[in-house]
């Protein structure tokens, strides 16, 4: 079951389906120790920004597995997610100073849901603090109301879900490599605004499961110890195919059904004489 129309929010059914976030929570625990077969990495510091109305607790899973794999990872400090406000920009690009200046390295900048819409312009206002952009079910280019939160968005924003500034220009990808995880079965945003343009350094990797445990999801947390392990300046699309392709889904297979479906219609009759 997926959302079909990239116009209008997920299904009733698929809302009703992010129940799955507590069995993705309990199977994060139970999956630790395999977990720890990820990529380590090279103790670079990683920013990881909430989503709407959701703090830094929520993300605490996500910082610990990486902090496990040997990154300085650190929550924004910022309180409850509450939308664009005033002081919220500002709060996050001090935020990001501070850990490039402490580290005297770039930052890796990880967002969830709004988050990540955040984690974008933020490598876009300051590239040259920011290492790469991973984003998790973010809907930096969808409809502004393509979603079942808009609103609690504007409830918790005070500004309207169309109201943010060069809409379009979010769209683009970010001046640094940058990773869009989404799924198909999200049931809060529409998957289809969470894509990436795809790029020499943008890509998209597709999961199965809900929005709302995307943070904790196993196969997520392992894609995400996958690109941030890469070397700096070494940045390569991620790999899914052996193993990899049955737990990540291919996310171009529509495009590549439309070419098949496109082969076989302009395919030429067969003009051979039955004998």
């Amino acid at each position: 079951m997926t959302s079909t129309d990239p116009a209008t929010p997920p299904s009733r059914e698929l809302l009703l389906l992010e129940a799955r976030a507590i069995a993705e929570l309990a199977a994060f625990f139970s999956m630790l120790p395999m977990l720890r077969l990820a990529p380590a990495g090279d103790g670079h510091p990683v920013l990881v920004l909430p989503g709407l109305a959701a703090s830094d607790v929520s993300t605490r899973p996500l910082r610990a597995f990486l902090a496990d794999r040997g990154y300085r990872a650190h929550g924004w400090k910022l309180g409850r997610n509450l939308g664009p406000r005033p002081g919220v920009e500002a709060g996050m690009q001090a935020r990001l100073a501070e850990l490039h200046a402490r580290y005297e390295r770039k930052v890796s900048v990880v967002g969830w849901s709004l988050g990540g819409v955040y984690a974008r312009e933020l490598a876009r206002s300051a590239p040259a603090q920011v290492r790469s952009v991973i984003t998790l079910g973010s809907p930096f280019a969808g409809e502004p109301r393509a979603s079942n939160a808009w609103q609690l968005y504007e409830l918790a924003s005070g500004r309207r879900a169309e109201d943010w500034p060069e809409r379009q220009r979010m769209k683009e990808p970010p001046p640094v490599p940058a990773t869009a995880i989404f799924s198909r079965s999200d049931g809060i945003v529409a998957w289809q605004g969470c894509l990436e343009r795809e790029g020499p350094r943008s890509e998209n990797i597709e999961v199965e499961g809900s929005h709302s445990g995307l943070g904790h999801n196993p196969v997520v947390l392992y894609a995400i110890a996958d690109r941030l392990s890469q070397p700096e300046g070494h940045w390569q699309p991620f790999d899914r195919s052996g193993l990899r392709s049955l737990v990540y889904p291919d996310p171009k297979r529509d495009a590549h059904q439309l070419k098949q479906q496109h082969q076989q219609q302009h395919q030429p009759g067969d003009t051979s004489w039955n004998t």
